[in-house]
């Protein structure tokens, strides 16, 4: 797949598997991606404000072997506050550095974080073991968490957060398509299960059941 860079930063739709096809883009160009030590790859549950102030402190460092610094960062989540105290990196990134930010869904970031960066295509697959928005939204409650058991494996560092994610991204997008009043409940239940996904101690079961129970049929 013959992708056309522009700018220094991009959004990429996916998890750790869009490490890979990043790294052969790079390729491409000329980068050499094997122990290369201007490319930083880094993997997050949470990106929060502390993950932010570390890349801005590391993209102020000047390139070893290239030209630049190449930041890849996969995080199945991004705080608010974290998106905005990367805007200035961002906007200015020091000595060239370029990065590649890949979460599930980057139409969930801040407008102006996503107004500052090329968003990229890399996959047209759905991720094996993805739950489909218009099939979910369609189907009894008992259905929904009979469809959700892909997203749950009994083995807890097993589950793929990343999946989850993009999964209430598109079902809340589905959720456009019903009335505000039907559906607040189900958004709700929605944000509920996004905003605690990512803490340790959360039951995540539970907060996908409450989804499947509460948002309404399509």
């Amino acid at each position: 797949m013959d992708i056309e860079l522009s700018g220094n930063v991009h959004l990429v739709a996916g998890g750790r598997e869009m490490i890979e096809r990043v790294l052969e883009i790079l390729g491409r160009t000329g980068i050499e991606t094997q122990g290369n030590p201007d490319i930083f790859i880094r993997e997050y549950l949470q990106f929060g404000i502390d993950e932010a102030r570390d890349i801005r402190g590391r993209a102020s460092s000047r390139a070893v072997k290239e030209n630049s610094r190449v930041f890849i960062i996969v995080a199945a989540q991004m705080t608010a506050d974290a998106q905005n105290a990367l805007l200035k990196t961002l906007e200015e990134p020091g000595a060239g550095a370029v990065f590649f930010i890949i979460v599930p869904s980057p139409e969930t970031l801040l407008e102006t974080l996503r107004s500052r960066a090329q968003t990229v295509f890399l996959s047209d697959t759905v991720k094996e073991g993805s739950v489909n928005a218009t099939d979910f939204l369609s189907a009894t409650p008992a259905m929904r968490i009979e469809m959700l058991k892909p997203l749950l494996p009994k083995e807890k560092e097993e589950r793929d957060v990343g999946a989850i994610i993009a999964f209430l991204s598109s079902l809340e997008r589905a959720l456009g398509q019903v009335s505000a009043e039907k559906a607040k409940a189900g958004i709700e239940a929605i944000y509920r299960a996004r905003k605690y996904i990512a803490d340790k101690g959360s039951l995540l079961k539970p907060l996908l059941e409450q989804v499947a129970l509460l948002v309404p049929r399509a």
